[in-house]
Protein backbone atom coordinates (compact mmCIF):
# COMPACT_ATOMS: atom_id res chain seq x y z
CA UNK A 1 0.00 0.00 0.00
CA UNK A 2 1.12 3.11 -1.34
CA UNK A 3 0.20 6.33 0.85
CA UNK A 4 0.84 8.53 -2.83
CA UNK A 5 -2.21 6.64 -3.94
CA UNK A 6 -4.46 6.60 -0.76
CA UNK A 7 -5.66 10.10 0.82
CA UNK A 8 -2.48 11.87 -0.07
CA UNK A 9 -2.37 15.60 -1.86
CA UNK A 10 -0.32 18.36 -1.73
CA UNK A 11 -2.57 20.67 0.99
CA UNK A 12 -4.04 20.20 3.87
CA UNK A 13 -6.34 22.55 5.54
CA UNK A 14 -5.92 24.30 9.29
CA UNK A 15 -8.67 24.14 11.27
CA UNK A 16 -8.50 27.28 13.43
CA UNK A 17 -8.87 26.53 17.66
CA UNK A 18 -13.10 27.49 17.63
CA UNK A 19 -13.54 24.98 14.65
CA UNK A 20 -16.06 27.12 12.74
CA UNK A 21 -13.91 28.30 10.05
CA UNK A 22 -10.76 26.79 8.52
CA UNK A 23 -7.19 28.98 9.32
CA UNK A 24 -5.45 28.39 5.71
CA UNK A 25 -3.61 25.62 4.13
CA UNK A 26 -0.08 24.44 5.15
CA UNK A 27 1.80 22.02 2.51
CA UNK A 28 1.78 18.41 3.15
CA UNK A 29 5.59 16.90 4.18
CA UNK A 30 7.03 14.56 2.22
CA UNK A 31 7.20 12.15 4.86
CA UNK A 32 3.79 11.21 4.53
CA UNK A 33 4.03 10.02 1.08
CA UNK A 34 7.06 7.42 2.51
CA UNK A 35 5.78 3.37 1.69
CA UNK A 36 3.70 1.61 4.16
CA UNK A 37 5.66 -1.03 5.37
CA UNK A 38 3.70 -2.83 8.18
CA UNK A 39 5.80 -5.48 8.27
CA UNK A 40 8.88 -2.98 8.90
CA UNK A 41 7.59 -0.93 11.36
CA UNK A 42 6.51 -4.61 13.67
CA UNK A 43 9.99 -6.03 13.37
CA UNK A 44 11.64 -2.60 14.69
CA UNK A 45 9.14 -2.37 17.51
CA UNK A 46 9.95 -6.01 18.25
CA UNK A 47 13.59 -5.14 18.14
CA UNK A 48 13.74 -1.99 19.93
CA UNK A 49 11.36 -3.10 22.78
CA UNK A 50 13.74 -5.57 23.57
CA UNK A 51 16.23 -2.90 25.07
CA UNK A 52 13.50 -1.79 27.42
CA UNK A 53 13.37 -5.39 29.12
CA UNK A 54 14.85 -6.17 32.89
CA UNK A 55 16.92 -8.66 33.16
CA UNK A 56 15.93 -11.78 35.30
CA UNK A 57 17.94 -15.61 36.06
CA UNK A 58 17.07 -17.72 38.88
CA UNK A 59 18.98 -18.26 41.97
CA UNK A 60 22.59 -20.02 41.34
CA UNK A 61 22.13 -22.63 44.26
CA UNK A 62 18.29 -23.33 43.34
CA UNK A 63 17.94 -27.02 42.75
CA UNK A 64 21.35 -27.80 44.67
CA UNK A 65 20.72 -26.93 48.15
CA UNK A 66 20.50 -30.77 48.86
CA UNK A 67 22.69 -33.41 50.31
CA UNK A 68 22.49 -36.03 47.21
CA UNK A 69 24.65 -38.30 45.97
CA UNK A 70 24.31 -41.13 43.11
CA UNK A 71 23.69 -44.81 44.56
CA UNK A 72 26.14 -45.59 41.48
CA UNK A 73 25.20 -49.15 39.50
CA UNK A 74 24.25 -52.40 41.24
CA UNK A 75 20.52 -51.16 42.57
CA UNK A 76 18.42 -51.39 39.42
CA UNK A 77 18.15 -47.74 39.78
CA UNK A 78 19.13 -44.45 37.87
CA UNK A 79 22.36 -42.77 38.45
CA UNK A 80 20.77 -39.93 39.42
CA UNK A 81 22.21 -37.37 42.69
CA UNK A 82 19.41 -39.11 45.40
CA UNK A 83 18.91 -36.95 48.59
CA UNK A 84 20.83 -38.92 51.83
CA UNK A 85 19.72 -39.74 55.06
CA UNK A 86 16.78 -41.85 56.11
CA UNK A 87 13.08 -41.09 57.99
CA UNK A 88 11.44 -38.82 55.82
CA UNK A 89 9.89 -39.95 52.46
CA UNK A 90 12.49 -37.47 51.03
CA UNK A 91 15.06 -39.30 51.14
CA UNK A 92 16.64 -41.54 48.51
CA UNK A 93 14.21 -39.11 45.88
CA UNK A 94 16.14 -37.83 43.21
CA UNK A 95 17.74 -34.23 43.27
CA UNK A 96 19.64 -31.63 41.20
CA UNK A 97 18.66 -33.14 37.96
CA UNK A 98 15.83 -30.88 35.47
CA UNK A 99 13.50 -33.57 35.70
CA UNK A 100 13.81 -34.26 39.27
CA UNK A 101 11.06 -32.92 41.78
CA UNK A 102 12.49 -30.02 43.64
CA UNK A 103 15.64 -30.21 40.93
CA UNK A 104 17.37 -26.90 39.25
CA UNK A 105 16.11 -25.90 35.41
CA UNK A 106 17.56 -26.99 32.00
CA UNK A 107 20.02 -24.34 31.11
CA UNK A 108 19.66 -22.07 34.29
CA UNK A 109 19.08 -18.39 33.77
CA UNK A 110 22.03 -15.74 34.51
CA UNK A 111 21.31 -11.88 34.15
CA UNK A 112 24.40 -11.61 31.79
CA UNK A 113 22.40 -12.99 29.06
CA UNK A 114 22.49 -10.40 25.86
CA UNK A 115 19.54 -8.64 26.48
CA UNK A 116 19.87 -5.51 24.15
CA UNK A 117 19.48 -5.45 20.35
CA UNK A 118 21.12 -2.99 18.00
CA UNK A 119 19.01 -1.77 15.17
CA UNK A 120 20.36 0.07 11.98
CA UNK A 121 19.11 4.09 11.96
CA UNK A 122 18.10 3.97 8.95
CA UNK A 123 16.04 1.62 9.76
CA UNK A 124 14.25 3.01 12.69
CA UNK A 125 13.79 6.12 10.59
CA UNK A 126 12.37 4.57 7.46
CA UNK A 127 9.94 2.92 10.50
CA UNK A 128 8.77 6.17 12.07
CA UNK A 129 8.35 7.62 8.44
CA UNK A 130 5.62 4.47 7.36
CA UNK A 131 4.23 4.92 10.69
CA UNK A 132 3.87 8.81 9.83
CA UNK A 133 2.34 7.94 6.53
CA UNK A 134 0.01 5.52 7.48
CA UNK A 135 -1.83 8.02 9.73
CA UNK A 136 -2.70 10.54 6.85
CA UNK A 137 -4.49 7.01 4.96
CA UNK A 138 -8.70 7.38 6.67
CA UNK A 139 -9.34 3.67 5.77
CA UNK A 140 -6.51 2.46 7.52
CA UNK A 141 -7.05 3.94 11.04
CA UNK A 142 -10.77 3.21 10.12
CA UNK A 143 -10.01 -0.53 10.31
CA UNK A 144 -7.88 -0.52 13.63
CA UNK A 145 -11.47 0.97 15.14
CA UNK A 146 -10.67 4.86 15.59
CA UNK A 147 -13.94 6.87 15.70
CA UNK A 148 -13.22 9.47 13.20
CA UNK A 149 -16.57 9.80 10.57
CA UNK A 150 -16.79 13.49 11.85
CA UNK A 151 -13.38 14.84 11.39
CA UNK A 152 -13.25 16.76 8.70
CA UNK A 153 -9.45 16.32 7.33
CA UNK A 154 -6.95 13.90 7.52
CA UNK A 155 -4.21 14.39 8.90
CA UNK A 156 -6.44 16.56 11.53
CA UNK A 157 -3.96 20.21 11.22
CA UNK A 158 -4.64 22.66 14.25
CA UNK A 159 -3.79 26.39 14.40
CA UNK A 160 -0.86 27.12 16.90
CA UNK A 161 -4.04 28.47 19.36
CA UNK A 162 -4.06 24.78 21.09
CA UNK A 163 -0.80 25.81 22.41
CA UNK A 164 -2.44 28.10 24.93
CA UNK A 165 -5.42 25.60 26.16
CA UNK A 166 -5.12 25.34 29.85
CA UNK A 167 -8.28 23.68 31.11
CA UNK A 168 -9.46 20.06 30.62
CA UNK A 169 -12.97 21.42 29.64
CA UNK A 170 -11.20 23.46 27.05
CA UNK A 171 -9.89 20.46 25.70
CA UNK A 172 -12.76 18.46 25.71
CA UNK A 173 -14.83 21.59 23.99
CA UNK A 174 -11.59 21.88 21.37
CA UNK A 175 -12.15 17.91 20.54
CA UNK A 176 -16.11 18.14 20.01
CA UNK A 177 -15.74 21.05 17.88
CA UNK A 178 -13.34 19.19 15.67
CA UNK A 179 -14.76 15.60 15.60
CA UNK A 180 -12.51 13.86 17.43
CA UNK A 181 -14.77 13.65 20.66
CA UNK A 182 -16.05 10.13 19.80
CA UNK A 183 -12.44 8.61 19.84
CA UNK A 184 -12.09 9.57 23.11
CA UNK A 185 -15.32 8.18 24.30
CA UNK A 186 -14.51 5.09 22.68
CA UNK A 187 -11.19 5.46 24.76
CA UNK A 188 -12.91 5.88 27.58
CA UNK A 189 -15.49 3.19 27.81
CA UNK A 190 -13.05 0.88 26.65
CA UNK A 191 -11.39 0.34 30.35
CA UNK A 192 -11.26 -3.63 31.53
CA UNK A 193 -9.54 -5.93 33.88
CA UNK A 194 -6.53 -7.39 32.38
CA UNK A 195 -5.93 -11.13 32.07
CA UNK A 196 -3.48 -13.26 33.16
CA UNK A 197 -1.04 -12.32 36.44
CA UNK A 198 -0.49 -8.83 35.12
CA UNK A 199 -3.49 -7.36 37.56
CA UNK A 200 -0.39 -8.75 40.44
CA UNK A 201 1.97 -6.24 38.99
CA UNK A 202 0.79 -3.00 38.84
CA UNK A 203 -1.37 -2.73 35.67
CA UNK A 204 -4.51 -3.94 36.65
CA UNK A 205 -6.67 -2.16 34.06
CA UNK A 206 -5.98 -1.49 30.15
CA UNK A 207 -8.02 1.07 28.02
CA UNK A 208 -7.72 1.37 24.60
CA UNK A 209 -5.51 4.02 22.53
CA UNK A 210 -7.39 7.81 21.55
CA UNK A 211 -6.10 10.77 20.06
CA UNK A 212 -2.37 11.92 19.99
CA UNK A 213 -1.59 15.29 19.95
CA UNK A 214 1.47 16.43 18.19
CA UNK A 215 2.52 19.83 19.24
CA UNK A 216 6.16 22.06 18.83
CA UNK A 217 6.23 22.34 22.63
CA UNK A 218 4.11 20.15 24.61
CA UNK A 219 4.44 22.11 27.81
CA UNK A 220 1.23 24.18 27.34
CA UNK A 221 -0.90 21.98 26.05
CA UNK A 222 -0.10 18.63 28.20
CA UNK A 223 -1.64 19.25 31.46
CA UNK A 224 -5.67 20.04 29.70
CA UNK A 225 -4.99 16.91 27.72
CA UNK A 226 -3.45 14.13 30.08
CA UNK A 227 -6.56 13.63 32.01
CA UNK A 228 -8.52 12.44 29.09
CA UNK A 229 -8.19 8.11 29.17
CA UNK A 230 -6.50 7.35 25.98
CA UNK A 231 -5.12 10.65 25.03
CA UNK A 232 -1.34 11.42 24.92
CA UNK A 233 0.66 14.37 23.98
CA UNK A 234 4.17 14.46 22.35
CA UNK A 235 6.59 16.91 20.82
CA UNK A 236 6.93 16.65 17.50
CA UNK A 237 10.64 16.70 17.79
CA UNK A 238 10.12 13.43 19.40
CA UNK A 239 8.08 12.09 17.53
CA UNK A 240 10.48 9.26 16.70
CA UNK A 241 10.32 7.82 19.59
CA UNK A 242 6.59 7.23 20.27
CA UNK A 243 5.76 4.79 17.76
CA UNK A 244 7.67 1.97 19.44
CA UNK A 245 6.05 2.61 23.17
CA UNK A 246 3.15 0.68 22.51
CA UNK A 247 2.60 -2.82 20.89
CA UNK A 248 -0.26 -1.49 18.17
CA UNK A 249 2.50 1.36 16.46
CA UNK A 250 -0.11 1.53 13.24
CA UNK A 251 -2.67 2.53 16.17
CA UNK A 252 -0.96 5.08 18.33
CA UNK A 253 -0.21 7.08 15.19
CA UNK A 254 -3.36 7.78 13.47
CA UNK A 255 -4.73 10.35 11.75
CA UNK A 256 -7.07 12.15 14.69
CA UNK A 257 -3.44 13.55 15.83
CA UNK A 258 -3.53 17.56 16.25
CA UNK A 259 -0.62 18.46 14.09
CA UNK A 260 0.13 21.64 15.28
CA UNK A 261 1.10 23.38 12.32
CA UNK A 262 3.24 20.88 10.54
CA UNK A 263 6.51 21.48 9.77
CA UNK A 264 8.82 20.56 6.93
CA UNK A 265 12.20 20.71 9.25
CA UNK A 266 10.70 18.67 11.73
CA UNK A 267 8.88 16.31 9.52
CA UNK A 268 11.45 15.49 7.11
CA UNK A 269 11.91 12.58 4.54
CA UNK A 270 14.40 9.89 4.71
CA UNK A 271 15.45 11.19 1.52
CA UNK A 272 15.85 14.63 2.68
CA UNK A 273 18.10 13.32 6.04
CA UNK A 274 20.14 11.62 3.96
CA UNK A 275 21.18 14.67 1.63
CA UNK A 276 21.91 16.53 5.29
CA UNK A 277 23.88 13.80 5.89
CA UNK A 278 25.81 13.75 3.02
CA UNK A 279 26.55 17.43 3.01
CA UNK A 280 27.61 17.63 6.84
CA UNK A 281 30.37 14.05 5.92
CA UNK A 282 31.28 16.64 2.56
CA UNK A 283 31.43 19.41 4.88
CA UNK A 284 33.84 17.29 7.51
CA UNK A 285 36.17 16.19 4.70
CA UNK A 286 37.23 19.81 3.42
CA UNK A 287 37.66 20.77 6.90
CA UNK A 288 39.97 17.59 7.01
CA UNK A 289 41.81 18.43 3.89
CA UNK A 290 42.20 21.96 5.60
CA UNK A 291 43.80 20.86 8.33
CA UNK A 292 45.88 18.27 6.82
CA UNK A 293 47.27 21.53 3.88
CA UNK A 294 47.85 23.31 7.41
CA UNK A 295 49.41 20.78 9.01
CA UNK A 296 51.55 19.78 5.53
CA UNK A 297 52.47 23.82 5.42
CA UNK A 298 53.80 24.20 8.70
CA UNK A 299 56.62 20.85 8.23
CA UNK A 300 57.33 22.58 5.35
CA UNK A 301 58.80 25.70 7.02
CA UNK A 302 59.84 24.04 9.92
CA UNK A 303 62.09 22.15 7.56
CA UNK A 304 63.57 25.27 5.57
CA UNK A 305 63.85 26.64 8.98
CA UNK A 306 66.12 23.92 9.89
CA UNK A 307 68.02 24.07 6.89
CA UNK A 308 68.93 27.37 7.31
CA UNK A 309 70.10 26.97 10.63
CA UNK A 310 71.92 23.94 9.60
CA UNK A 311 74.13 26.33 6.73
CA UNK A 312 74.76 29.00 9.49
CA UNK A 313 76.51 26.17 12.08
CA UNK A 314 78.42 25.02 8.78
CA UNK A 315 79.55 28.78 8.24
Amino acid sequence: INAEYMGARPLVSVQSVSGTESAGTVPLPQVFLSPIRSDLVKFVFAQVKKNTRHSYGVSRRAGHQHSAESWGTGRAVSRIPRVSGGGTHRSGQGAFGNMCRGGRMFAPTKVWRKWTVCVPKKLKRYAVASALAASAVTPLVMARGHRIEQVPEVPLVVADGIQGIQKTKEAIALLKKLGAHDDCEKARKSTKMRPGKGKMRNRRFVTRLGPLIVVKDKEGAEKAFRNLPGVETISVHKLSRNPFRNKKVMDRLNPVAFWDRLRRRALASPAAIAKRKVAKLALAKIRRSKTALKKKAIKKAQKAADKEEAGEAEE
